[in-house]
């Protein structure tokens, strides 16, 4: 096995990865997901083509008993996968209202996906009929190209398929160049500009090859060169897919990132939220689950979920002042200054984590008063808000989160019994009952 054939099976096998990651979006997504959909019958037509392209694939369908069947089947599955490629060009411009400016490149999008529609049924019909009629298939061929170098037959079948697939490729290009140029996000620039490559790629490929045929027309090359060429062109396609592939995952990749992101916020989040909803049940959409019964809530995307849970956990903490004096503050900072929530003390808290333990000893504390049954009454004070966008609300309730899990239920116990001595006059006479409930419950 040569090293071209061992990349081509490499590609093959990339290629097929790619399709089934994207299938699930691609086959089960709503209609918003038909650019995805586009997108993934590019994956799947071209890995299939690219295992016809593999050493034992084709040996094996070009011995069988339709001659040379491997470089058909290639063809087919490539004309499809270029107009599920040209379609997804489409579908990613969006909607323009009817009789509104509509951007000349997205016109131009639309016009050469109509017109490819039409083309690819007539290139596939005119392929089936030139490769039944004028390609000579008297010998099955490993290297289709080098070994019909200079046969006017095969060099028409090759130009029919090379104008198509050239075509497709300048469009393709021209289109990312300009999606490239306008992106602004990082991550989908160097994306789109590695499939931009690989479609420039794809253009010199179709040009040298179809030059190459029709100049082998006129002069017959000798059979080493025709090989040689043959294979360097393919190295050039190994390279044209492996940028494709690797170019356009990388947006999804982002995304991938963005989704585990969110299921570490969920995970850090659970069972805080819990507990919160658990003494607030009228609080949540849907009562609390497991962790893993949340994670698998399909129906709801897991950004949806987190700005819910952060906004349950607000809605709680709000609830939660009216059952804890003011006094509650300074107690849950002392607690918090003094050490850590397991009691060993250093001198002096970090201060980053002074923040974050503050709010978990006094979430903690007021949750204690309230299972004990203490009554609402005024709101006490709480800290400042500390985040000023949704984002930055979501990390800091997952370090109080993480920092809630390590506040013992008899410290916090010992905080709210600190304030309730600690708070004046009449929430004196309130606390009586929540101090012994909390005697009780230790």
């Amino acid at each position: 096995m040569t090293p071209l054939d061992l990349a081509g099976y490499l590609i093959a096998a990339l290629m097929t990865a790619v399709a089934l990651w994207r299938m699930p979006a691609a086959l089960w997504g709503d209609e918003e997901d038909k650019r995805r959909r586009a997108l993934w019958g590019c994956y799947a037509g071209f890995a299939a083509a690219l295992w016809t392209k593999t050493r034992a694939v084709r040996i094996a369908l070009n011995d069988s008993a339709v001659t040379d069947l491997a470089v058909l089947i290639k063809h087919y599955t490539a004309t499809i996968a270029i107009l599920a490629i040209l379609s997804y060009i489409v579908a990613i411009y969006g909607q323009y209202p009817d009789g509104g400016a509509v951007p000349r490149h997205v016109r131009f999008a639309r016009t050469i996906q109509q017109v490819a529609a039409k083309a690819s049924i007539a290139t596939l019909v005119l392929l089936t009929v030139l490769f039944f009629t004028v390609v000579d298939r008297s010998v099955p061929s490993d290297r289709f190209v080098a070994d019909h170098a200079g046969q006017w037959g095969a060099t028409l079948y090759m130009s029919v398929f090379y104008l198509y697939l050239g075509a497709a490729s300048a469009v393709c290009a021209y289109q990312w160049a300009l999606a490239t140029a306008g992106a602004g996000l990082r991550h989908l620039r160097i994306g789109l500009g590695m499939m931009t490559f690989a479609m420039f790629i794809g253009v010199g490929y179709t040009v040298s090859r179809t030059l190459f045929l029709w100049v082998s027309v006129i002069d017959t090359p000798s059979e080493s060169f025709a090989l040689r060429f043959d294979e360097i062109t393919e190295a050039a396609q190994v390279v044209l897919f492996a940028f494709f592939a690797v170019g356009a995952s990388i947006p999804a990749l982002s995304k991938g990132r963005r989704r585990a992101k969110l299921w570490r916020a969920q995970a850090g989040l659970h069972g805080l939220w819990r507990e919160l909803m658990t003494a607030f049940p009228e609080q949540p959409f849907d009562p609390p689950a497991s962790l893993a019964r949340e994670l698998t809530r399909f129906g709801t995307p897991a950004d949806l979920r987190i700005d819910r849970w952060a906004a349950d956990i607000a809605d709680a903490v709000e609830k939660l002042r009216h059952y804890v004096p003011d006094t509650l503050l300074p107690a849950a900072k002392n607690a918090a200054s003094e050490g850590s929530a397991d009691g060993s003390v250093d001198g002096s808290a970090d201060s980053e984590k002074a923040g974050p333990l503050t709010e978990a000893y006094w979430i903690k504390a007021a949750l204690t008063a309230k299972n004990s049954g203490t009554p609402a009454s005024t709101a006490a004070a709480v800290e400042a808000q500390h985040a000023t966008d949704q984002d930055g609300e979501v990390a800091w309730l997952v370090r109080v989160a993480t920092a809630y899990r390590t506040v013992p239920q008899d410290r916090a116990a010992q905080v709210l019994a600190a304030a309730l001595s600690a708070a004046p006059g009449p929430s004196t006479a309130t606390a009586a009952p929540r101090t012994a409930s909390t005697e009780e419950t230790a």
